[in-house]
């Protein structure tokens, strides 16, 4: 679905990957409403952008149902309706394992995560249904298909996303609403200072776990940008991404023992 003239929702934005995909849909003519939980980031993705009346931001608790199911009306009220949803918005778990992580811990990271795409993505699909085309694209992520430990939980909240997006897919072929999974490889973000979660060492965890060269926001969102706009089921953004996945679906238990053990020192 080409983006220009087209209203999108995209949920993390107030920085990182999400406040990157806020300005390449703008700067190729959508209109955008920007979500995330925090209003003064949105405040200032306001600012830098300076985008008029062609961006609203909506600060909201997309782990919050009931304030989810509120959403589609505020996002039409300004923009008269929608055409599509990126559900960007993700956080990272406690750097351990899952033997000494607290339940707390667990359940925001699935609330947010999975829930938090769950909702909107529940919240929204009737309005895109009513839409000549519509759009889901779901950020999931490279823990998402390959184990991480240390990021188990993390990694299940992704898998979860993958698999339901994969489902929606299945079922809306025969609609005018198309389905896009991404897997997101490692990419400068502040995944884990907004998280609030450190390494033991006090790395930040997307960089102690991925060992790869790192993409820029702003081209992970150029990627998955394009990728929307030729109608993928699947996106991969950066090399790390595309050769683990193939990695894992050619010998699953190479490549698990392969990331653990690039891993292993930081759970020591």
């Amino acid at each position: 679905m080409l983006v220009k003239n087209k209203v999108f929702v995209v949920t993390g934005a107030g920085g990182g990957i999400g406040g990157a995909l806020v300005a390449e849909l703008l700067s190729r003519g959508a209109k955008v409403s920007a979500v995330d939980l925090k209003g003064e980031s949105l405040n200032a993705l306001k600012t830098k952008l300076d985008a008029n009346d062609k961006l609203s931001t909506h600060a909201v608790n997309i782990a919050d149902r009931t304030a989810v199911e509120k959403l589609p009306k505020d996002v039409e009220k300004t923009h008269g309706h929608v055409d599509g949803i990126i559900n960007c918005a993700g956080i990272v778990q406690p750097f351990v394992k899952i033997n000494d992580l607290e339940f707390d811990a667990i359940e925001r990271v699935m609330n947010v995560n999975f829930y938090g795409t769950l909702n909107m993505t529940k919240a929204f699909l009737p309005h895109l249904l009513k839409r000549p085309e519509g759009h889901v694209a779901n950020v999931s992520s490279m823990g998402g298909f390959l184990p991480v430990p240390g990021q188990a939980v993390y990694g299940a909240s992704k898998a979860a996303v993958k698999l339901m997006s994969e489902g929606l897919f299945a079922e809306l072929l025969d609609t005018n609403v198309h389905v896009t999974t991404i897997f997101p490889g490692a990419t400068k973000t502040d995944i884990g200072k907004n998280s609030g979660v450190k390494t033991p060492g006090g790395a930040d965890p997307e960089e102690a776990a991925k060992k790869f060269p790192m993409l820029t926001p702003e081209k992970a969102a150029k990627i998955m940008i394009d990728g929307i706009e030729k109608n993928k089921a699947q996106i991969f953004t950066g090399k790390d991404s595309k050769m683990m996945s193939k990695l894992y679906r050619l010998n699953p238990v190479f490549a698990t023992k392969f990331i653990a053990k690039q891993m292993g020192s930081l759970l020591k």
